[in-house]
């Protein structure tokens, strides 16, 4: 027997290809009358960038504006889902009902999704992959295949087909 989705996590990296895979998301979710959970990861500056950064700002300065950056960043992607989210459905009341929750937060991308789906008790992923050229052969996406192979629930891994370029990013 194949167990119910009702609960969807929706990783979204905000790119084009993150609006085709939401569509996909929408879809399963209205079929079979479940919810999406939204998540977006903030990769963490990278160790070097913190260490130049260090040199020039006093360290005690320097952790107050990270927090505050992060604030702000987590303030302004919540917004930009929402609006994504709102957008996307095109004004459909009941599309936008599907969302229950919009996580941002701080993290290794693999790692945070695959938390997030035991925390939220997901019975489903779904997320976009922009293969490129003839890497696309080679290489699923790092975030994506990690995902893929590390997760104990059905992933749904959506590719951005050839020419699907109806929504522009500056747009969301």
């Amino acid at each position: 027997m194949i167990p119910q989705i009702k609960r969807i996590l929706y990783a979204t990296d905000l790119s084009k290809n993150s609006v085709y895979a939401w569509r996909y998301a929408v879809d399963i979710a209205e079929r079979r009358n479940a919810e999406i959970v939204i998540i977006h990861i903030i990769e963490p500056i990278p160790p070097s960038a913190r260490h130049y950064m260090k040199i020039y700002v006093d360290e005690l300065k320097w952790e107050e504006k990270l927090r505050h950056a992060e604030k702000m960043a987590v303030a302004e992607i919540e917004k930009r889902l929402r609006s994504f989210c709102e957008k996307e459905s095109r004004g459909d009341p009941a599309c936008v009902a599907l969302v229950t929750k919009v996580i941002v937060r701080p993290g290794l991308p693999v790692d945070e999704i695959l938390k997030a789906v035991e925390e939220e008790r997901c019975d489903a992923l779904v997320l976009g992959t922009h293969g490129k050229g003839f890497l696309t052969q080679t290489f699923l996406g790092s975030v994506a295949r990690s995902v893929l192979d590390r997760s104990l629930k059905p992933v749904f891994i959506i590719p951005l087909p050839k020419g699907e370029t109806d929504t522009p990013l500056e747009d969301i």
